[in-house]
């Protein structure tokens, strides 16, 4: 090699070597470097104000430092237009909201058109019975309709992730009914497992995930018809409704019940069975229901249907239209007005005053006591996680001003009557703007124009969706 040659190539190392020596003396600005823990731990000057600061939050609910003191005044319990409510259910430690909520509205219509004392309740044992083993069934042959695709697919995955729960929405309510019927409280009443549903909830989810994978096995062996794999399902069936009955007891084919009037003087006594009573106090046409929600994340005025979000395999998945709030209150009012309570839901624990059951975006003043700022919109917060509909309850009353506009509503929970107000929440209307999700309505409530929305054919969302998580 010549002497220039080995010049060069002398330089030419020596360019490699300083500029990988640059590269190692940059600063690595994608993990927490010791000079970036140095910038960030001097930003905090520890004043005496943030020393009195910490002091209370390392012993006080972060609510109560928060609570707007300024807000105190806004609450009251006076509303231009309500629908008498009944007794206050309680759901106790179990997610079933969405069907106390729903048998809440059909519990107003039967007492208002029988003249039944107010305490009477319909029984949620019984039909939480038949929603476990269904979703069981659900769940099952669900795992036999993906039994090609890999254990890896979405939904398959999905399917093993929830095998069942204790949550749901008004489309279960809807389909239980109408095939099972109904009956009063007292003929099959509430159990510990039935109020206390996490256990149990846990054990069949174990069961249905050790089934689930079994039946994955059989269907991949020679000669396993689709014959033996329901076969097989039904025997699979008969142990979780073992464990349904061992923990909530045997739904009745038919009872005895005494009819009583409002004022409790007996009125007949009749032998039923759960359909004939669903016939004689219930008897209603869930095809005139329909859910709508507000959801800016999505295009309005569409249909969304959600897949495998459904309580009975053979019954309907949830369905709703997609509206602008001012249009789902306008349809609200109209309801209330015509004394018909409806099934709601919402992220219920955003801005609640617990001990007065007030819900009011400014209840708390969080960005001053943080020294920050929260400034996310509804899009915002649903397409973070940062909020979705987490509670269903009846909504029965609103206070509208002079003008017809909606000032405040209530809603009756099913957390006993020693929560928030007597049983019942109250939200101003800025936080219903912000934090409701679902409403079911009559179609008598509902414009021409949005009625006729319902007829176009719904965009299928996949069961994953965060937005349509179960209401607890």
């Amino acid at each position: 090699m010549s002497k220039t040659k080995w010049i060069l190539l002398a330089l030419v190392c020596v360019a490699l070597t300083a500029n990988g020596q640059k590269k190692k003396q940059e600063p690595d600005t994608k993990g927490l470097s010791a000079e970036t823990l140095v910038k960030i731990q001097e930003s905090y000057k520890n004043t005496a104000e943030d020393k009195a600061l910490r002091n209370a939050m390392n012993s006080i609910d972060l609510n109560k430092l928060a609570q707007n003191s300024e807000n105190s005044t806004a609450f009251n319990t006076y509303f231009s237009n309500r629908v008498n409510s009944q007794a206050i259910t309680d759901q106790k430690s179990s997610g079933r909201c969405w069907m106390f909520t729903g048998m809440n509205v059909l519990r107003n219509k039967a007492i208002r058109k029988h003249n039944l004392p107010a305490t009477f309740q319909f029984s949620q044992v019984y039909t939480f019975f038949w929603d476990q083993l269904e979703k069981s069934n659900l769940f099952l042959q669900a795992v036999i309709d993906t039994r090609k695709s890999d254990f890896n697919d979405k939904t398959v995955e999905w399917l093993f992730k929830n095998p069942i729960g204790d949550g749901g929405q008004f489309t279960g309510v809807a389909n239980l009914l109408t095939k099972y019927g109904i009956m009063p409280a007292d003929a099959m009443p509430e159990t510990y497992s039935s109020e206390h549903t996490s256990q149990l909830s846990s054990l069949i989810s174990l069961k249905l995930r050790e089934f689930g994978l079994e039946l994955r096995d059989m269907s991949a062996k020679k000669g396993v018809t689709e014959q033996k794999l329901q076969d097989r399902k039904v025997e699979m069936l008969q142990t979780i409704y073992r464990m349904l009955a061992l923990n909530f007891g045997v739904p009745p084919t038919e009872f005895t019940w005494t009819r009583k009037d409002a004022k409790g003087n007996p009125v007949e006594t009749k032998t039923y069975t759960p359909k004939s009573f669903y016939e004689e106090f219930v008897d209603e046409d869930f095809s005139n229901y329909y859910m709508i929600m507000n959801d800016p994340t999505r295009e309005y005025y569409k249909v969304y249907e959600i897949e495998y979000d459904r309580h009975v395999y053979d019954g309907q998945n949830w369905r709703y239209l997609n509206l602008p709030m001012d249009e789902i209150a306008e349809m609200a009012i109209a309801s209330i007005k015509d004394s018909t309570m409806m099934y709601f839901s919402c992220d219920v624990a955003k801005f609640l005053d617990r001990s007065k059951g007030f819900m009011d975006i400014n209840n708390y003043d969080y960005a001053s006591l943080m020294g920050t700022t929260f400034n996310m919109d509804k899009k915002q917060r649903v397409m973070t996680h940062a909020s979705g509909s987490s509670h269903a309850m009846t909504l029965c009353a609103v206070d509208i001003d002079k003008n017809g506009k909606p000032i405040k509503w209530m809603v009756e929970n099913s957390w006993g009557n020693k929560y928030g107000y007597n049983g019942f929440l109250i939200m101003t209307n800025e936080w219903f703007n912000e934090y409701m999700f679902r409403l079911v309505i009559e179609d008598k409530y509902m414009p021409a124009k949005t009625k006729a929305l319902l007829n176009q054919k719904p965009i299928m969302l996949p069961a994953w969706d965060p937005m349509f998580l179960p209401e607890e």
